[in-house]
């Protein structure tokens, strides 16, 4: 029976499982919920665990409370120093006796002569070997020796038996490990200097240089060349074979006080009352020369100069007991610390994480926490002049895993690299994909639609190994040898593309119709730019080889490298093209149709429609497609690694090769030592690609919201 409104009597019935939908809701609220939570703790847990592997690289240097050790009775020293352990020292007085101490309360060993003195020393770079030279002109190099099953024990590399040179008036002396198994001696007499080359079993060969009141003499770590200041005349002989040449011959503003060498690589050191200066060879027409490079900030002459054995850090130490410690790269003191006044000698450690002083009969040994001195924020992101480097650059250039050498680690070039490889991945990928989604979603017909778009996303599948193979193996080879056409390409498919829409519109109506009608444009556009693409790519190479006899990339003054920006590029737009085109044909299609067909029904083109009323509307979705794209270039990572030369240079142009952030952390991560610095700069590499795509993400998504609100608005309105 039913009533006067027609509902029936009797409902039909419906099982009551409001309880079970309440349920399925508050558990699905609950999973989805404690999902996202999830995702962003991860997030944050990545992001600090990122930030604590690098905050140690930027922790200051720290000095730790040091140990007493009684010397008792002992004359003056002229050598000590300690094995690598810091479990004992050695020590050599003026009178050639040498001790070993142990710095870890074990017995004193007995002191061994080794010399008859009184005696006078030099030390070598690495503060390993130390040649001690007496009054009567002989000479004697011992070595310190450590063994973690034998005591320690003086060596003797050229024997036990004294060595003499016939030079008695000795006012300065420096030796320097030439070969392995041959040392190099520098002299310094009233009116000259003595060079002296000593091989075991080999007679000593002396060479004599004319040089008065030489105040100080340095040898290079090497003994290649030797420093001499006399007055405030610097003067560098170059050494080898044959006799001394002069090389360079400097005159000082002020005199020098001291000089130093920084062991760690061919730095030279010198300073007087204002300021500690640092000088090096930079290489110029007629070869290399000593260059004044840099000062350092309050740092100026104290009694005591040191420098590591290894590394390029030296500290000044005053009467007073104020150490401070510098680092080649690094502006003023990295380091400030007060010892007890009245030292008179110091000397780091091998591995510069300790200090040993000497002080009114006693020693004071001290833990130095500094391990990666050259490291600090300005040296990752400003210009650094390196030894050997004309002029100030960034330079990436790792090492091994051994701290000991001068890892040059500038992001600059990464970051650089990054951004042009992605700059130019969008630049092709961003017309092709847009044109494609706007084609395909206004213009082409449905069924032609259905075949298309899938096919387009199906590109996306593609594993970017493979496109980085093809771009590496196939297409870098192929580009080099068409360089002219396929730089001519872009140019004549818009130029064609512009001709054919000329010609469309002279066309009779009727013709158009019967043509073009239900999007069937492309069945005649596609064999053009075929033939177009044909022309360029085959007889514009073949017209260059037989005007020039060589292609455009052979005849470019500055070379040209078959892996480079243009290769990675194009492969990286290609692998862009699909996701753009996806995100932004929906973006496209989903805006409602009333829309157009109202614009249509106003009088308005299909063009002016879709360039004034659609594109507007979708026009948040089609930005979020960009920046997503945008994302994916800046992460990409074996596109870039195979289709470049995988070089980090910051001032390449488009036929150079590049190496963004994500490549380098991929080659470079399997060879970086766990805890080393150069280990935490990959990590450091991380976490600034992670910083910026968060940022670029967070910009974009602000843009796509406004861009949302605004145009939603509009629809609202109309």
């Amino acid at each position: 029976m039913e009533t006067r409104s027609g509902m029936t009597e009797h409902p039909i019935a419906v099982p009551d499982n409001a309880r079970r939908r309440q349920l399925t809701d508050w558990l699905t609220r609950r999973v989805v919920t404690a999902s996202g939570v999830a995702i962003l703790l991860v997030m944050m847990l990545l992001f600090f665990w990122l930030i604590w592997v690098v905050v140690p690289l930027f922790i200051a240097p720290s000095m730790q409370q040091g140990t007493v050790i009684a010397l008792g009775p002992s004359q003056p020293v002229v050598a000590m120093g300690s094995d690598k352990a810091q479990q004992w020292g050695w020590r050599i007085d003026n009178q050639g006796r040498g001790r070993f101490i142990s710095l870890t309360g074990k017995p004193e060993q007995a002191p061994a002569a080794l010399l008859a003195g009184p005696v006078v020393a030099s030390r070598s770079s690495d503060n390993q070997s130390v040649l001690l030279l007496a009054e009567n002109g002989s000479l004697q190099l011992v070595q310190p020796l450590f063994a973690r099953d034998r005591p320690p024990a003086w060596h003797f590399p050229l024997g036990g038996v004294p060595l003499s040179v016939g030079e008695t008036r000795v006012h300065q002396l420096s030796v320097a490990q030439s070969a392995a198994d041959s040392w190099r001696v520098a002299l310094a007499g009233d009116d000259h200097i003595t060079l002296v080359q000593l091989q075991q079993g080999q007679p000593a060969q002396s060479t004599r240089i004319n040089l008065r009141n030489v105040s100080q003499m340095l040898l290079s770590p090497d003994g290649n060349l030797l420093f001499a200041l006399s007055g405030v005349q610097l003067r560098v002989w170059r050494l080898g074979q044959g006799a001394p040449q002069l090389r360079d011959a400097l005159t000082l503003a002020r005199p020098a006080n001291s000089m130093a060498i920084l062991s760690g690589g061919s730095s030279l050191l010198i300073a007087d009352e204002s300021a500690v200066t640092q000088w090096f060879d930079v290489a110029g027409p007629a070869g290399p020369h000593l260059r004044q490079i840099r000062s350092f900030d309050g740092a100026r002459w104290q009694p005591l100069l040191i420098a590591e054995p290894h590394r390029r850090v030296f500290a000044t130490l005053s009467p007073q007991g104020e150490l401070e410690l510098y680092a080649s790269k690094q502006p003023g003191a990295v380091l400030t610390h007060m010892l007890p006044a009245g030292a008179t000698f110091a000397q780091f450690s091998p591995e510069g994480d300790g200090l040993l002083l000497e002080r009114e009969g006693s020693w004071l040994h001290y833990r130095l926490d500094n391990p990666w001195p050259d490291l600090s924020w300005n040296s990752l992101w400003q210009k650094v002049w390196y030894e050997n480097y004309p002029a100030p650059d960034y330079v990436w250039q790792s090492t091994s895993a051994n701290d000991y050498y001068q890892g040059k680690f500038s992001l600059v070039p990464m970051v650089a690299g990054t951004l042009k490889a992605a700059g130019l991945a969008m630049l092709f990928a961003t017309p092709l994909a847009l044109a494609a989604a706007m084609y395909t979603a206004w213009f082409m017909s449905p069924a032609l639609r259905r075949w298309v778009k899938p096919t387009i996303e199906m590109m996306g599948a593609l594993p970017s190994v493979v496109i980085g193979l093809i771009a590496g193996l196939w297409l870098a080879p192929e580009v080099a040898s068409r360089l002219s056409g396929v730089l001519l390409l872009p140019l004549m498919l818009a130029l064609v593309l512009l001709l054919c829409g000329w010609t469309v519109q002279r066309l009779p109506a009727r013709w158009r119709r019967g043509l073009l009608g239900e999007g069937r444009e492309v069945i005649i556009l596609l064999p053009l730019l075929l033939l177009t693409a044909l022309f360029c790519l085959w007889a514009v190479p073949l017209a260059e080889q037989a005007l020039w006899g060589q292609g455009l990339a052979d005849r470019l003054s500055g070379g040209y490298q078959q892996r480079n920006l243009l290769i990675a590029g194009v492969a990286m737009g290609f692998a862009l093209v699909p996701l753009i085109f996806t995100l932004a044909e929906d973006a496209i299609f989903s805006v409602p149709v009333s829309l157009g067909q109202g614009s249509l029904a106003l009088g308005a083109t299909q063009w002016q429609t879709l360039t004034r009323v659609v594109l507007p509307g979708a026009s948040s979705g089609i930005f979020a497609a960009l920046m997503i794209g945008f994302g994916r270039a800046l992460g990409e990572t074996m596109i870039v690694l195979m289709a470049t030369g995988n070089t980090p240079i910051t001032d390449g142009g488009l036929f150079d090769g590049l190496r963004s952030l994500a490549a380098n952390v991929a080659v470079e991560m399997p060879e970086a030592a766990a805890g080393s610095g150069h280990y935490r700069i990959l990590f450091l590499s991380a976490l600034v690609l992670l910083i910026f795509t968060l940022v670029v993400n967070t910009l974009a998504e602000m843009v796509r919201q406004r861009l949302r609100q605004r145009y939603g608005q509009q629809e609202v309105q109309g």
